[in-house]
């Protein structure tokens, strides 16, 4: 049963930096779609960032070019770094994972998730 645990969140001022964790508890095959979404107060949980098991990454339009995700060589920690933060992007951030190679943009469809991590810019 794999259990996923996000770290690295905090607050941090406008245009500030952070890099997110997400440990797997076991070794999790490359060929899953891992991802993370956030969810900010009063709002729907969306995705922002996707790896999928071939290696793409996508993006949410609202977070390209600032936010980049990435996994260590060991396939046990799933990165997010976020750049140029902005008071939008607080929220708490989701590690989560899937059986398959492909990743969806809606939630549901995530069958792995991690306990969250707050992040608060101002």
């Amino acid at each position: 049963h794999v259990q996923l645990v996000e770290s690295g969140g905090g607050s941090v001022q406008t245009g500030g930096s952070l890099r997110l964790s997400c440990v797997a508890s076991v070794y999790m095959h490359t060929n899953r779609c891992m991802a993370w979404f956030r969810q900010a107060p009063g709002k729907e949980r969306e995705g922002v960032a996707f790896l999928g098991g071939a290696g793409s990454k996508t993006y949410a339009d609202s977070v390209r070019g600032r936010f980049l995700i990435s996994k260590d060589a060991a396939n046990l920690t799933l990165y997010l770094h976020l750049n140029s933060l902005q008071s939008d992007d607080t929220a708490v951030y989701y590690c989560a994972a899937r059986e398959r190679s492909a990743c969806p943009v809606v939630a549901g469809l995530y069958t792995i998730w991690g306990q969250g991590t707050q992040v608060t810019v101002s």
